[in-house]
């Protein structure tokens, strides 16, 4: 199975411009593409790991990625799948975020040798004089047309700004840029894309006589995401200061069991014909399935040695024993008042709970044990002795944490 029909059997490919050429464009190897990612926080989530894959995936194939940080583009921000306004950054967040977006990128994208290239439209849009730019580019978007986007279109009710409104000639304007200097004649991004890269190719090709490709993938939003009414984006960092090596894998181990298949194939490199296999476990099985998806994913964001000590910290604590591998929050004797600590603030301490009250409810409701032995007493204190043994909380069924004193 080549490349391209690889990507329509995992389910990644949402929406294209063009079926046939962009199919032996990828296939033949011959595709310079790019994915945008704007620099908004100090990590990369989630659904940057699933284009990073894709980029990955086209790249093993033969093609040529682009990783374009937007070092200009987030100091407009971008309204798709906002209901509000973004935050604004300084230029100094902004590089800072985007330092960091290189040192992750670089665990995914082969960049030696110019197999890949990492740029920053920084370093062309925060040049452009506006008169230019307005009689250049703006002159081949209709902005009826603008306004029917769906990017927009949400946004429309509460206000859009016009600071936002330009983001989608920015963006065209990136894929033209680097049509011209990179010889880059495909973008590629995430559904909610959809507008921003219809726009790009349409200026490429108004204004150049040329052919450009675009093709969306379809991010992942799984059942408990639903539940919390946010992405995966959203709950799941790739810095494991953000999201810990053993936290990322529980993630996706407690997954609901309706999205195991889906995130199988769009987000792990196994073989598809194994995948296929799993879709009729049950029960244990389908227990097996997850366990497989999170020390998969584990390993390509954080590597074996992580994806087994996580695993291993599951296995421990899931089977009544204790792992050093296990999430552990080290006290210090400035933590204990009189010798000890109360349960409510050692759940606290340990981020099992977000307040005391939220530790309250969770103990008198008879979700917390302490070396599983359930807590009932709201004023239950762990003395120093105990927390040199350490001593292991548990919230509900799958959230644990040991507390030592070193």
């Amino acid at each position: 199975m080549q490349i391209f029909e690889e990507l329509k059997a995992r389910g990644l490919i949402a929406q294209l411009t063009d079926e046939e050429e962009i199919r032996d464009l990828v296939n033949a190897g011959k595709a310079t593409f790019y994915i945008g990612f704007d620099a908004t926080a100090d990590s990369l989530h989630i659904g940057h790991f699933m284009a990073l894959n894709l980029m990955r995936r086209l790249q093993l194939a033969g093609n040529r990625p682009i990783a374009l940080l937007g070092g200009g583009t987030t100091m407009v921000g971008d309204p798709s799948g906002r209901s509000d306004m973004r935050q604004m950054l300084t230029q100094e967040q902004i590089q800072a975020n985007a330092e960091k977006f290189k040192v992750q990128m670089s665990k995914f994208i082969d960049f030696s040798e110019g197999r890949a290239l990492m740029v920053n439209n920084a370093d062309w849009l925060l040049n452009l004089n506006y008169i230019e730019l307005l009689r250049e580019v703006g002159a081949c978007f209709s902005v009826n047309n603008m306004l029917r986007a769906e990017c927009y279109k949400q946004r429309m009710e509460r206000g859009l700004s016009f600071l936002e409104f330009n983001y989608m000639i920015m963006q065209s304007y990136d894929f033209y840029h680097m049509y011209q200097k990179y010889g880059c004649m495909m973008q590629c991004g995430g559904d909610d894309q959809w507008s921003n890269i219809l726009g790009g190719t349409e200026l490429i090709r108004r204004k150049l006589g040329k052919n450009a490709y675009g093709m969306t993938i379809t991010l992942l939003l799984t059942s408990e995401g639903k539940k919390m009414g946010k992405t995966q984006a959203g709950a799941v960092w790739l810095d494991p200061d953000k999201t810990s090596p053993y936290d990322f894998y529980q993630y996706w181990r407690n997954i609901d069991d309706a999205d195991v298949m889906n995130c199988l194939r769009k987000m792990t490199f196994l073989p598809l014909e194994q995948i296929e296999e799993m879709g009729s476990w049950k029960d244990a099985k389908l227990n097996e399935a997850k366990d497989i998806l999170a020390w998969e994913l584990t390993s390509l964001v954080h590597g074996e040695e992580e994806a087994n000590k996580a695993r291993e910290g599951a296995r421990a604590v899931f089977g009544g024993g204790v792992s050093e591998h296990m999430p552990t929050t080290e006290l210090s004797a400035d933590d204990l008042a009189g010798g000890g600590i109360d349960v409510l603030t050692l759940l606290v301490r340990t981020g099992l709970c977000q307040s005391k009250s939220d530790a309250r409810r969770n103990v008198q409701q008879g979700g917390v044990t302490a070396n599983d032995e359930k807590v009932d007493d709201i004023a239950k204190t762990f003395t120093e002795a105990e927390l040199r043994e350490g001593v292991v909380l548990r919230r509900g069924k799958k959230s644990f944490n040991k507390a030592v004193i070193k």
